[in-house]
């Protein structure tokens, strides 16, 4: 008994916690850390390098041009339409209507040029610049109205996003979606005239002066309300990235390679004969009319002419019979001029990989000549498929989902018109097929027809439209 009582001492206490779980929420904002924030010295962001030296870049480029114009042409250029979300069987009054508001708010965005235009300019100043801005103007019922294009780029600057964490709306199919994030400021600077905007979407009230925050219950006179900016960045960096920033070297190269052959014609070598004289010199006489000679070989004066060269002997011997008759020879030198310009294969290659750098084939620069009509339309279909195609749905969906957004548009959305690229062979083959194994009827066939020549056809009446037309024989 006394051994148990002494185990008993022993032995070590061992307690029993319960602890409650606590409720774990769902944060309602992001919580990454943003690196430009971490970078920057103050709230104000400075970009990475001058932006006004990728506009000198392009301007001297042989390509850059032409690739921005073809990426500007191809995106935007065939326009905006509205169409309907769905394949409706029927319209209603207020799908018509819808459609007409959608219509008229797209054409009047902006009122010094078409929606499109501004749009094209975006993407001319985005793939210069690595960013575009544009700045948004809204009506009293906080819809937006207009859209105006900032043509001086680098003349604006962005803060990180600032805290305090901001509710805003989003309007997801019709339905307002409330959300919390953080908002940037801008301001545009020319000379000593400073203005603020604010980021888009940001219900704050903004003064423009000086890009302070109203308080609740302030008040500010309209004119000095800030208007919001939308930015349109390539890549994930604050002020973008440069598509073509990897080609630098080689655009720069290919402007110094054609700067030496430009000025091969200003100081390069041009004397295409050497006269050599042996023995002698040219007297003051000949040396003056080859010298006019060479001056006025010009035109049709120097047609049928001949010259003559006298020359004298440089020896100072008396003895008249041993003279020697100085010896006068003509060298052609042309086969030293440059023929053709230097560096061809090197600025060749550097414009390839520029156009690499756009996924453009030689096509859209205007370099067509190994090009056949089969090969062509591969190409076109390809960088359809590969670049254009993305690149409008995306600015499509800028426009839906951001622009027009407070609009709350239930059946219509705007999108970007784009090139017809089907290859006719191919799908003249395919309709054959289909219609001899009876999958093709006059509807589908008309549809088809009407959509290659541009048009909106509409179904037969009477229901022959919709069987096959092998039916029909």
């Amino acid at each position: 008994m006394k051994m148990t009582a002494n185990k008993k001492e022993n032995r070590k206490q061992v307690g029993v916690r319960i602890i409650a779980p606590r409720q774990i929420e769902k944060a309602e904002h992001s919580v990454l850390l943003d690196e430009a924030a971490e970078m920057a010295a103050g709230d104000w962001l400075e970009p990475p390098a001058e932006l006004r030296g990728y506009k000198l870049m392009v301007d001297h480029s042989s390509i850059l041009p032409q690739c921005i114009r073809a990426y500007k042409s191809n995106i935007a250029g065939f326009g905006i339409g509205v169409r309907y979300k769905e394949d409706f069987s029927e319209e209603t009054p207020e799908m018509a209507a819808e459609f007409e508001k959608a219509t008229r708010v797209l054409e009047l965005l902006n009122m010094d040029m078409d929606t499109k235009e501004v749009f094209e300019k975006v993407i001319a100043a985005r793939e210069t610049y690595g960013i575009a801005y544009v700045e948004v103007i809204r009506n009293a019922l906080g819809e937006v109205n207009g859209i105006e294009f900032i043509r001086n780029t680098p003349s604006v600057r962005k803060t990180v996003p600032l805290a305090p964490y901001t509710e805003t709306e989003y309007f997801y199919h019709s339905h307002g979606e409330q959300r919390r994030r953080r908002f940037c400021k801008y301001k545009q600077q020319t000379g000593s005239k400073t203005v603020y905007f604010k980021e888009f979407g940001d219900p704050r009230v903004m003064d423009s002066r000086d890009g302070q925050y109203l308080a609740q219950g302030e008040g500010l006179a309209e004119e000095f309300c800030a208007n919001e900016i939308l930015e349109f960045a390539l890549g994930d960096k604050p002020y973008g990235e440069v598509r073509w920033l990897g080609q630098c070297l080689g655009i720069d190269g290919s402007r110094k390679a054609e700067s030496l052959n430009n000025r091969y014609f200003e100081e390069g070598r041009h004397t295409p004969l050497m006269f050599m004289i042996k023995g002698g010199t040219l007297s003051e006489e000949s040396f003056d009319k080859l010298q006019g000679y060479m001056n006025d070989i010009k035109g049709e004066r120097g047609q049928h002419a001949f010259m003559v060269l006298e020359a004298e002997s440089t020896e100072n011997s008396t003895d008249f019979g041993n003279a020697k008759t100085p010896e006068i020879e003509i060298r052609d030198l042309a086969s030293m001029l440059q023929r053709d310009e230097l560096f061809q294969e090197y600025l060749d290659n550097n414009r390839k990989r520029v156009q690499s750098a756009f996924h453009l084939p030689d096509l859209y620069v205007g370099y067509t000549t190994d090009f056949n009509r089969a090969t062509a339309g591969m190409a076109m279909e390809i960088t359809e498929k590969q670049v254009f195609q993305p690149e409008r749905k995306s600015l499509a969906w800028v426009i839906n989902h951001k622009l027009l957004s407070e609009y709350a548009f239930e059946y219509v959305e705007a999108y970007f018109l784009e090139p017809n690229v089907s290859n006719l062979d191919e799908l003249a083959k395919i309709l054959s097929i289909t219609e001899r194994a009876g999958g093709l009827t006059p509807n589908k066939a008309k549809e088809i027809t009407f959509s290659l020549l541009g048009g909106v056809s509409e179904n037969y009446e009477g229901a022959w439209g919709e069987e096959p037309l092998a039916k029909n024989r």
